[in-house]
């Protein structure tokens, strides 16, 4: 396994290198580490080093990345290793052809990771005064924050709230690994029970942003709106009526549980494949208790999304498609015709996303490893 550990000073990444490198049997190394090995040796690349970093001078990209590729081809790091402090930069990463499994970001706020810092052992780094550890969080949040959308757009991101402790945190990485510890050993983690995680909150409360974290986790979706589309073949405009008007000719079919009924199918399907499936925009509380009836041995959990109303409509306006369906009218339907203001206030979870989307996934990672890893 190859894995990178990302987060500012103090955020622990040490502390877990040295851990998860027991754990899992594969060495962990920094880039410090890599380059006052090779500053020791009288080579080319050991002399340009130490005549670097003794001169007060960072090695640039090209010249990091060249050091590090050669240091890995090493015989010990054949099996996978833990690499922390490298890559930094986006174009680190892009040039960076070892092929990593995941990458771990740490995540600390700046005033905790500055407060952990100022508690340790003064003899342990000279280096570590409050003007230079400020500049290195200020470089880490304009540089290397670039780098961890990148993981995160590939899919390989494990997010972890490092203000826990040691721990916790070590068995929050163990979980985005897909593995436990288990009498001191680790072990692959299996699933130990099939899971419907359902959306469910007003428009523009960020179903469509929280659908594609989860996907980014390669959980399946099954879109209960689709159905509402595909109904709508007559080419009708995306009205507030209009909808309403198909809304009604599917539930006076099938019931108040239509769109569950009409998803059954895939939903079995998605349970088949992975074990673990999420549906977008579950509205009645009907459909909630005809899944409980029809996935008895099945985990159903609600997560509700909420944004304040000014929020919300300012986001549906400025979408690609359906950028109309807004407004008190359209919450009102949502909340009371189509009966999702019980299944709403039944929310296993609440998840306020009034902030960047980062901060969603942030949450929503906290709730989804309660949910998997239960």
């Amino acid at each position: 396994m190859k894995l990178v550990l990302i987060g500012i000073q103090g955020a622990g990444k040490s502390t877990q290198g040295n851990l998860l490198s027991r754990q899992l049997t594969i060495p962990y190394l920094s880039t410090g580490h890599i380059f006052r090995e090779l500053a020791k040796e009288k080579t080319p690349i050991g002399r340009y080093i130490k005549e670097t970093i003794n001169g007060g001078s960072l090695i640039p990209d090209d010249q990091t990345e060249e050091i590090v590729h050669e240091y890995l081809k090493r015989p010990e790091y054949k099996n996978g290793y833990i690499l922390d402090g490298f890559p930094r930069t986006v174009h680190q990463v892009e040039a960076f052809s070892n092929h990593i499994d995941k990458a771990v970001y740490i995540e600390v706020p700046d005033q905790d990771a500055l407060w952990r810092i100022a508690h340790r052992d003064e003899s342990s780094r000279g280096d570590e005064t409050l003007p230079s550890i400020k500049k290195r969080i200020e470089l880490f949040h304009k540089v290397t924050h670039p780098v961890i959308n990148y993981y995160e757009k590939k899919g390989k991101l494990v997010l972890v709230d490092g203000t826990q402790d040691i721990e916790h945190v070590n068995e929050a990485i163990l979980n985005g690994l897909g593995k436990e510890l288990v009498a001191n050993h680790v072990r692959e983690w299996k699933q130990k029970q099939d899971i419907i995680i359902a959306l469910v909150g007003l428009p523009g409360a960020g179903k469509t942003e929280a659908v594609d974290y989860f996907k980014s986790k390669e959980v399946p979706t099954v879109h209960f709106g689709q159905v509402t589309k595909e109904v709508n073949r007559r080419g009708l405009a995306h009205t507030e009526t209009i909808t309403q008007a198909v809304r009604a000719e599917i539930r006076e079919k099938y019931g108040m549980e239509a769109l569950a009924k009409l998803n059954e199918g895939a939903i079995k399907r998605a349970l088949t494949e992975k074990k673990i499936v999420v549906l977008e925009n579950m509205h009645s509380f009907e459909e909630y208790v005809y899944l409980k009836k029809i996935f008895p041995e099945v985990k159903i959990v609600i997560i509700g999304l909420f944004a304040n109303k000014e929020l919300r409509y300012s986001r549906v306006k400025n979408r690609h498609d359906r950028n109309k369906l807004f407004g008190e009218e359209r919450d009102i339907n949502e909340l009371v015709h189509t009966n999702s203001g019980p299944t709403f206030g039944f929310a296993d979870y609440m998840i306020i996303n009034e902030g960047t989307k980062q901060d969603l996934y942030s949450k929503l990672e906290t709730i989804y490893r309660e949910v998997y890893f239960a």
